[in-house]
C-alpha cells in the first residue's frame, strides 16, 4: 500500500524565489520516492539590491511578502504537510535581512532560515544523485546561483569536499567580482581535482537547465566543453533583445545566462572536464529531502 504526502521547499535566491512541491511516495520495505509535483518561480532579483547597497529595498521587501503569501496559499491548496524556506547569498548579506525575515514571518506566517554558504553547499550535495551518477567515476558538482556558486567533489559516489564561492550571475552582471575571487576559485578547483585522472561536471541551476533544453540533447547525455564554448560565443554575439526573441529566454534569464555559462566553462577548464551532465536538481531538491528526513526542524503547516 502506498502512502503519499506532499512536502515543499522555498528557495530564496539572489536572482529568483522558487516554490517546489514534491510528492513523497512511501512503500513498505522500499526507500521513499521523491517526485516533483509543482514548481513556481518569481524573479525578484534581491541581489541587485543587496550586492550594491547592502539592503533589501522596500519595493522588493513587499514583493517578497506578496510572494510568500501566495506560496502559503498554494501550499495549503496542495495540502502540503511540511515545508522549509531557505534564503541564500543575498538575504544573508543584507544588513536588513533578519529584519525582513521577521516581517515576513509576522505577516505571512512563513518562517525563513538564512543559511550560510557551506550549509547551502552541504544541502545541495545531499540531493539524491545516485540515479544520475556512476559510482566508479569522479564528478565536480557545480550549482550556479545569483550570489554564489557551490562546488562539490564527488568520488565513487561520496562527497569528498564542498565549498561556496561569492561568484554568482547577479554579482558578475554588476561587475562586483574581483580577480582575487576568480583566482581563489581556480586554485581550489585545481587543488581539489588534480589527484583524479578523469573528471566530469554535474551542472545545476536554471541557466544550465535552459542551455540543456536548447541543445536538444537526450536526458542523461552530457553537453561537451566544445558545445558549451560555442554556445557561449553565440550568446555573446546576440543582443539582449535577440536572446529574448530568438532564443526564447525570459527577460530575467537573458542577461544572467552569459555569466552563468562563463562559470561552468571556467569550472570545466580548471578541472579538465570535457563533459557536463545536467540532471535538473538543486537546492530545492535538497531542502525537500531535509524536510522529509529531519521533520524535527521542519515547519508544519497549520
Amino acid at each position: 500500500m502506498l502512502n503519499i504526502k506532499k512536502y515543499a521547499a522555498i528557495d530564496i535566491g539572489s536572482n529568483a524565489v522558487r516554490l517546489l512541491i514534491s510528492n513523497i511516495i512511501e512503500q513498505k520495505g522500499k526507500p521513499p520516492l521523491f517526485k516533483k509535483s509543482s514548481l513556481v518561480r518569481v524573479p525578484i532579483r534581491l541581489g541587485a539590491d543587496v550586492f550594491i547597497s547592502n539592503q533589501i529595498s522596500k519595493e522588493n521587501e513587499q514583493r517578497m511578502l506578496d510572494t510568500m503569501n501566495a506560496f502559503r496559499l498554494l501550499m495549503s491548496a496542495h495540502k502540503v504537510v511540511a515545508y522549509k524556506a531557505c534564503a541564500t547569498s543575498a538575504m544573508r548579506e543584507a544588513d536588513n535581512g533578519v529584519e525582513v525575515t521577521k516581517a515576513i514571518a509576522k505577516h505571512s506566517k512563513i518562517k525563513i532560515d538564512i543559511i550560510g554558504g557551506e550549509e547551502e553547499a552541504a544541502i545541495i550535495a545531499a540531493t539524491d544523485l545516485q540515479s544520475y551518477i556512476d559510482d566508479s567515476k569522479t564528478y565536480l558538482y557545480v550549482d550556479v546561483g545569483g550570489g554564489s556558486t557551490e562546488f562539490t567533489v564527488i568520488h565513487e559516489g561520496k562527497t569528498v569536499t564542498s565549498k561556496s564561492f561569492k561568484i554568482g550571475t547577479v554579482r558578475l552582471l554588476n561587475d562586483i567580482v574581483n580577480k582575487e575571487a576568480w583566482f581563489e576559485l581556480e586554485s581550489w578547483i585545481k587543488a581539489s581535482t588534480s589527484e583524479y585522472e578523469k573528471i566530469d561536471l554535474i551542472g545545476s541551476g536554471g541557466n544550465i537547465n535552459k542551455i540543456f533544453k536548447i541543445s536538444g540533447k537526450q536526458i542523461g547525455k552530457p553537453l561537451t566543453y566544445f558545445y558549451l564554448t560555442s554556445f557561449y560565443q553565440m550568446l555573446q554575439s546576440y543582443s539582449y533583445e535577440e536572446r529574448i526573441t530568438v532564443l526564447d529566454l525570459n527577460q530575467d534569464r537573458a542577461d544572467v545566462i552569459i555569466p552563468a555559462t562563463r562559470i561552468y566553462l571556467s569550472a570545466m577548464k580548471w578541472s579538465g572536464a570535457r563533459d557536463i551532465f545536467v540532471p535538473k536538481i538543486g537546492l530545492s531538491d535538497g531542502i525537500i529531502k531535509s524536510v522529509y528526513y529531519e521533520t524535527v526542524s521542519s515547519v508544519s503547516l497549520t
